[in-house]
């Protein structure tokens, strides 16, 4: 008769497959897979080179798992991804599935149609108008078609909307209003609103729209984060976290909506003053004072950025048919220097966004002298997110400063279009050197950046390894091999988080965070990558996706 007790010598799961790589650096090179993976209590108990070398383990409560032909693997991090942003997509009108405007518009109109009238209409996040027929965005004038009875948000990726007149006139936008410091918001040849706000210039319009309830919250990031696992992602790195929704997470958390393990970069965005700098960072800190931390739901630190992204990169060279424009710096060298310290000052860790070359000398230069403050710095304290068009001192520097990078090439593949056109096809080519960031000796790791980016563990290694994009292969000499991907984000990831002893390989006692492909991701043809998902994905011992 059981006395309700764990027993810890049967396993919960049992896997029994073709391949378990476990990306252990322990293990000898060449040492060959093992072949049976077992989990109790939520870590991984024991793994054997024999398929049935664990079946003294199997109790009256195993699931025994037999995949002869699968391949196991640990389950993938997104090291820099938006969840929040996918949680708020997950109802918005899919113009993602749009191929020209007049579909674009008409999905809209749908949507209008059975929406009461004045309520907010929002569209999904992760598109590209160079990927329409037209390869343009909507104007106020083509939304206020689709209808005027409603304020529209049409949003592209995290900085940049195009908005109809009356989200216009919610937002407090008229053709007088001046652009804020780090913004745009666009004219025509006439001096009209084109109804597009980049970076900064959507401050006013995240200030008015509606918030939407709890359980719609929570309901969002339920969905979006199952997403995430069926595609092997285990773990994001919420790069964007308004610090507000801190609580929502936790609330997700508590209802058990999260799929995934989350690590939440709270946004800095907004903190333009020491006072606000300070004042998000007392929040932060109350956060950490509540003991909220857990290893499902946990803040690593605070994000700002130096530049902007396809259209606003600060590059050393002016922008292709733009001689005086070379994009923006989003601050002053000195105040993010002293925002970055503060943060640090408060033991917080530190993302900053950096597109283009000239953004990521700034910011390397704001990193050394926070570093010459602070002197010995825990290792990983300051990254770079993206560090997207570094130069060979860049990187000799971000080395030598023992900094981490973030690349994500879903990005690129989704962006080189957009990204050609204003950069021109040789600094397209350039970003993400992968390549020479790896052989010398930088600490990397990779992601998504969803929305601008597709989310998925083996679309980002297809790319990495192929350098495809929606301009066909550019940079085809910057491609690491698929072994180099996977670490990227298993290995790398858990190294970048702090947590290496307890994530991102397959070990006795490590979390049991692992995902079951149909083919090996390591010698299966390149092209089937692409497509490629786990039948199952687990995290902490729990399955959160099975096909």
């Amino acid at each position: 008769m059981s006395d309700g007790k764990t027993d810890h010598s049967r396993a919960d799961l049992l896997i029994r497959a073709a391949a378990v790589h476990t990306l252990d650096p322990g293990r000898a090179p060449g040492e060959p897979p093992q072949r049976a993976i077992a989990v109790t209590g939520g870590r991984i108990t024991a793994l054997s080179p024999e398929p049935a070398g664990l079946d003294a383990l199997i109790g009256p409560g195993t699931e025994v798992v037999d995949a002869p032909d699968a391949t196991v693997l640990p389950a993938f991090d997104d090291t820099h991804t938006h969840l929040i942003m996918a949680g708020h997509s997950v109802h918005g009108v899919p113009v993602h599935r749009a191929h020209d405007l007049a579909e674009f518009l008409d999905l809209i109109r749908e949507h209008a149609a059975r929406t009461p009238t004045g309520k907010w209409i929002r569209t999904t996040v992760n598109w590209q108008e160079v990927l329409l027929a037209e390869q343009r965005l909507p104007t106020t004038e083509e939304l206020d078609g689709a209808t005027a009875d409603h304020p529209v948000l049409v949003r592209r990726g995290a900085y940049n909307m195009v908005l109809n007149s009356p989200a216009l006139r919610l937002a407090g936008i008229t053709d007088a209003t001046e652009a804020p410091p780090g913004g745009v918001i666009e004219r025509d040849d006439r001096g009209r609103l084109t109804g597009r706000l980049i970076n900064r210039a959507i401050e006013p319009v995240e200030r008015v729209l509606p918030r939407p309830t709890l359980a719609e919250r929570i309901e969002g990031l339920r969905a979006a984060s199952a997403d995430y696992a069926a595609t092997g992602i285990g773990t994001v790195r919420d790069c964007l976290v308004p610090v507000e929704d801190l609580d929502v997470l936790h609330a997700a958390r508590a209802e058990g909506a999260l799929a995934v393990r989350v690590r939440a970069l709270v946004s800095g965005f907004a903190a333009r003053t020491p006072e606000q700098v300070d004042a998000l960072l007392d929040r932060m800190d109350d956060w950490r004072a509540a003991g909220r931390d857990d290893d499902r739901l946990r803040v690593w630190g605070v994000k700002f950025g130096i530049d902007g992204g396809f259209e606003a990169g600060a590059l050393e060279e002016p922008y292709q048919g733009q001689p005086c424009y070379h994009g923006r710096l989003l601050w002053e060298p000195g105040d993010l220097l002293a925002a970055v310290d503060r943060a640090v000052g408060h033991s917080w860790r530190v993302g900053v966004h950096a597109w283009g070359d000239r953004g990521l000398r700034v910011l390397l230069d704001v990193f050394e002298q926070v570093v010459k403050r602070r002197p010995g710095l825990p290792p990983g304290t300051l990254v770079v997110e993206h560090g997207g068009l570094a130069r060979a001192d860049q990187r000799a520097r971000a080395i030598a400063l023992g900094v981490p990078v973030t690349v994500q090439h879903p990005l690129l593949h989704d962006g080189a279009l957009a990204q050609q056109r204003t950069w021109g096809e040789e600094r397209t080519a350039a970003l993400f050197p992968l390549r020479e960031w790896l052989d010398e000796g930088a600490q990397l790791s990779a992601g998504s950046d969803f929305p601008v980016g597709p989310y998925g563990a083996m679309v980002s290694v297809w790319g990495m390894t192929t350098r495809d994009t929606t301009a066909g292969v550019v940079g085809p000499e910057h491609a690491i091999g698929r072994a180099e991907a996977i670490a990227l984000h298993t290995v790398n990831a858990a190294r970048l988080t702090g947590e290496s002893a307890e994530r991102g390989c397959l070990r006795p006692g490590a979390l049991a965070d692992l995902t079951l492909w149909p083919l090996d991701p390591l010698s299966c043809p390149v092209d089937a990558l692409r497509e490629l998902r786990p039948t199952r994905t687990v995290v902490g011992g729990r399955t959160v996706h099975r096909s």
